[in-house]
């Protein structure tokens, strides 16, 4: 008998096969067909973004305002968890990873080249070189500010809420839930994480393949290596993803946290060194410039669509939609990142952390590195940096040139790449294992160790065969649609919010309010049962006709005329004192119903209900004033109730200020 052993997984095969059908397909299509693959993918995208930027525009406008909301409104103090959690991790190590996943390599590759490039792009030759300055340093602000954060905010904050509030699996089809309910579990679901983890691997196989070949030019420009080629590639690849996996397997508490505190540390380190060797006065005075100028003009850089400027429309969308695009792709992977380390804060700590501290920081490093490479090109290298403003590879290394300890810059800076890769690596793995699982506990290390394959053997075979910039326009397209599911999410977001809200600050029905414990046996029973319509209307012509009634004898007895009406349609019953002067005085009971939850009707512990509707008395009045269920009423409690109404109904038309807002012809009443 050969034994044959089973291999353990938690992947599910709903989400993983159309996935890696998708993904083998692209990346195989961009490797043997680059050319034609990246002209029908960069088409597409073209028409994208000429002809739908207002859909980002307006998204990416709409995540800031719903943040900005919430941080203010009565929702913000609710906990991504029970009421009583805990955050996981320290205010630094959290800080620390979710800056660390959220823009990593990007940094480094960006930091030096996007500043320049704006100083230097041709649409603005004609502003003077100040002015020029200025803007690059506001449109980088812009990209990589409050903006860029508020997208994965927006997932981030989502995916914690509905998993750590509401105890649904980490997965972007939790976030439906409110929407989509146990439709969550099939095939909807199966969709969204299908989409969720394409996007996550194409975004992280692009940026590690840019990654990837800025290291190569780093190590070339040193003297490590000889030369850019594809053998170093395949070199640094399979180094940096060996430590990743490591790192991976190690788990978030371990692996994951240590190299992101590591990194911040590294960054903050070469940070200070640029600003102090560096032009300082300069970088400071400009820093502070720059805030100004960002929030002065934030709301004119949200909305504008250059439309009146048709010069500068092709840089808009080379840059800003380019850019939002890129942030909603990178969403998925980037905000269920967060949302795994955020367990126990506010919806106000998260929030504010989540926008203002990355967003202050990327402001502070971009304003040291762009402007100290603008400052040296003005003033030290004679334009050589601007020349050099299409190779972001070499640009970083190039400006280091210009700074004292040049070699030992260049080789903190390599490192500091190659903990973002790793790092950028490790999550990433950690995500599409989550993904793909369904947020399954417990998984086997080999699923992760496998993730890192694909990746690295999908991101060399792009590399090699110039098919990266296929995969990254494939990437910008799913943004589009992703963009519209955000959307939704934040739809799913404010009806779960005002649910939750409301569940926590629900007073005691006002019927309780009289209860004795004389009744309880009767009270019990009650609670527990469902009404049909039959029982309601016996109510309404037993205990609320024989209140009104006694009532009206009572009234009689004092002098004032009561009335008692019957109505059909809706089964109503109603006390009515009728003034001139003076809206009528109206306590009446109809009958109303309401939908009972599915989970309701399928719970053992409660009576058999028939169907997911029941039916209730509930009061009226005079006004437009809120009914209640007042099925749990005896007869003398429900007199009371209309006793205490009237009361209140004489005290508000005695007093002389209420003379206009009393005295009407138009008796309000129920039709």
């Amino acid at each position: 008998m050969i034994k044959i052993t089973k291999i353990k997984t938690t992947l599910s095969k709903g989400v993983v096969i159309p996935s890696l059908i998708f993904i083998i397909g692209i990346c195989l299509l961009s490797a043997i067909y680059p050319k034609l693959t990246e002209s029908l993918l960069n088409t597409v995208k073209n028409f994208i973004f000429l002809n739908l930027n207002y859909v980002y525009i307006w998204s990416v406008t709409i995540f800031v305002i719903f943040l900005i909301y919430l941080i203010f409104s009565k929702y913000g103090n609710i906990r991504l968890g029970r009421n009583n959690s805990k955050p996981d991790y320290s205010f630094f190590s959290w800080i620390s990873m979710l800056f660390a996943a959220g823009m990593g390599i990007g940094l480094m590759y960006f930091s030096v080249a996007e500043p320049m490039q704006h100083y230097s792009n041709e649409v603005f030759a004609g502003n003077s070189i100040v002015q020029r300055a200025k803007d690059a340093q506001l449109y980088t602000f812009f990209h990589w500010g409050i903006h860029a954060w508020a997208i994965y905010c927006i997932v981030g904050l989502s995916l914690a809420y509905f998993t750590y509030r509401y105890r649904l699996p980490l997965s972007l089809r939790s976030c439906f839930y409110p929407l989509l309910k146990d439709k969550i579990k099939g095939k909807w679901g199966n969709t969204i994480d299908v989409f969720a983890l394409c996007s996550t691997f194409f975004g992280i196989t692009t940026t590690l393949g840019f990654g990837v070949v800025q290291i190569n030019s780093g190590l070339e420009i040193l003297g490590v290596l000889p030369t850019s080629s594809f053998i170093y590639q395949v070199l640094i690849v399979v180094v940096l993803v060996s430590i990743s996996i490591i790192s991976a397997i190690s788990g978030v508490d371990k692996g994951v946290r240590i190299l992101s505190n590591i990194n911040i540390i590294s960054v903050a380190m070469l940070l200070l060194f640029v600003l102090i060797l560096g032009p300082t006065i300069y970088l400071i005075g400009s820093f502070t410039d720059g805030i100004g100028n960002y929030i002065s003009n934030f709301f004119n850089l949200t909305f504008n669509t250059h439309v009146y400027e048709p010069e500068l429309q092709p840089w808009f969308y080379d840059w800003t939609i380019l850019y939002w695009a890129w942030w909603i792709s990178w969403s998925p992977y980037v905000g269920l990142f967060i949302a795994k380390i955020s367990k126990g804060r506010t919806i106000r700590e998260f929030i504010v952390a989540v926008l203002i501290i990355p967003t202050l920081f990327n402001f502070i490093w971009m304003s040291v590195f762009g402007n100290s490479a603008i400052w040296f090109d003005v003033n030290v290298a004679d334009g050589a940096l601007s020349q050099l403003a299409s190779n972001p590879d070499a640009l970083m290394f190039r400006f280091l040139e210009n700074l004292p300890l040049t070699n030992i810059a260049s080789f903190f800076t390599i490192a500091i790449i190659i903990i973002f890769f790793v790092t950028s690596a490790d999550s990433g793995m950690f995500v599409m294992n989550s993904i793909a699982t369904k947020n399954a506990k417990n998984s086997p290390k080999w699923q992760t160790v496998g993730w890192g394959f694909l990746l690295s053997v999908l991101a060399l075979l792009l590399l090699n065969a110039g098919g990266l910039a296929a995969l990254q326009s494939m990437t910008l397209i799913t943004a589009l649609p992703f963009s519209i599911i955000m959307l939704l999410f934040i739809v799913s977001l404010v009806k779960a919010l005002s649910i939750d809200k409301s569940y926590y600050e629900r007073d005691f029905s006002v019927s309780t309010i009289p209860w004795s414990g004389a009744s309880w046996r009767e009270r019990l029973q009650q609670i527990v049962s469902f009404n049909d319509k039959e029982s309601v209307s016996a109510f309404i012509k037993t205990t609320v006709y024989e209140s009104f009634s006694d009532l009206q004898k009572e009234f009689a007895k004092n002098g004032i005329a009561a009335k008692i009406n019957f109505y059909e349609n809706p089964e109503r019953a109603e006390i009515e004192i009728t003034y001139d002067v003076v809206n009528n005085f109206i306590y009446g009971v109809m009958s109303d119903s309401k939908i009972i939850s599915d989970y309701l009707l399928n719970e053992d512990n409660l009576p058999d209900i028939e169907n997911n509707r029941t039916f209730y008395p509930k009061s009226y009045f005079g006004d437009d004033r809120e009914g209640y269920d007042v099925q749990l009423f005896t007869k003398n409690e429900l007199i009371s109730d209309v006793l205490k109404h009237y009361e209140r109904f004489i005290e508000i038309i005695s007093e002389e200020k209420n003379e206009m807002f009393i005295s009407s012809n138009i008796n309000r009443r129920l039709k």
